[in-house]
């Protein structure tokens, strides 16, 4: 089983702790809602928990994996606001992802989602690599 198919079933349950197993130390992690990314293990896995807390009916849709590249297709909600979006995994050489990006539409349900996401991240001392 591919690290993108071990890491949506750890999302898909809310298994963070598996999840944080597939994440390679020095992660970097692209929000939908920052300009400069989250880096390493421990950083992510905290969003991941902040994340899986926020969203509401999260599922996904879709896999398409070619090579060590692999999107993950989702849908979710917030406040009652729909919305879709993609994982992006890269994976590295040992089988750990290293590169996560994800990306959301439409506007209306990413603002929601980036004002809940915000506080919560604030509070929990997480920071980008420009902090």
């Amino acid at each position: 089983m591919t690290a993108a198919s071990r890491f949506r079933r750890a999302a898909e349950t809310k298994d963070i702790a598996a999840a944080e197993e597939l994440f390679a130390p020095g992660i970097v992690f692209h929000s939908p809602v920052t300009f400069h990314p989250f880096v390493g293990r421990e950083t992510v896995t905290a969003l991941l928990e902040i994340v899986a807390d926020t969203f509401e009916d999260f599922r996904y849709t879709d896999q398409i994996e070619t090579g060590d590249v692999h999107c993950l297709i989702f849908r979710a909600s917030i406040n009652g606001r729909e919305l879709e979006g993609i994982d992006l995994l890269r994976v590295g050489g040992d089988g750990l992802i290293e590169d996560f990006t994800v990306m959301i539409r439409p506007m209306s349900g990413l603002i929601p989602f980036a004002q809940a996401m915000g506080e919560k991240v604030q509070a929990a001392g997480l920071q980008t690599t420009s902090a």
